[in-house]
């Protein structure tokens, strides 16, 4: 396989994961209380993210999107500090417009909460992407027949900065 055919199959690969990579959640129970809209909203900033990236000509990371799915379960299993809080208000308050009430809204971060922001969201893609990379291997190992292979399970992961 040429290095163009790798891409292509790297592109076709990320846009399948886009439509049908789990929402990776918090442990803890709670990831089925996301509201619908943003599970949609998830699905849709995953498509135009991996279109800026591939423009841009840099690595696809998480959306907004997947990070205040991941905070909002994270706040629900247990009390997340100042600076979470913080960022959690901004990315909740991009996905709700102009629904957010104004005394929480928060409008900007600090370069440590970027920071904390963008590693998370590296974070998260990555949890996607092994996710995406187990699954196929298990429907590999399917396909060839071996015995007592089982259906995989996506195990949530607490991440160490919280």
């Amino acid at each position: 396989m040429t290095a163009s055919e790798r891409k292509v199959e790297g592109w076709i690969d990320d846009i399948v994961g886009a439509l049908f990579d789990p929402i990776i959640v918090t442990p803890g129970g709670w990831g089925d209380d996301l509201p619908e809209w943003l599970k949609t909203r998830v699905t849709l900033e995953r498509l135009a993210e991996n279109i800026v990236a591939t423009r841009e000509g840099r690595e696809i990371t998480a959306t907004d999107a997947e990070a205040a799915c991941y905070l909002f379960t994270a706040s629900l299993t247990a009390p997340i500090g100042g600076d979470w809080t913080q960022i959690y208000l901004y990315v909740a308050g991009g996905e709700l417009k102009d629904k957010m009430p104004e005394d929480i809204k928060v409008e900007s971060l600090t370069e440590s909460q970027w920071r904390d922001l963008k590693e998370l969201k590296n974070w998260i893609y990555r949890q996607r992407v092994k996710h995406r990379k187990e699954k196929a291997h298990g429907e590999r190992r399917e396909t060839k027949g071996e015995a007592n292979t089982k259906e995989l399970e996506t195990r949530p992961i607490q991440p160490t900065f919280f």
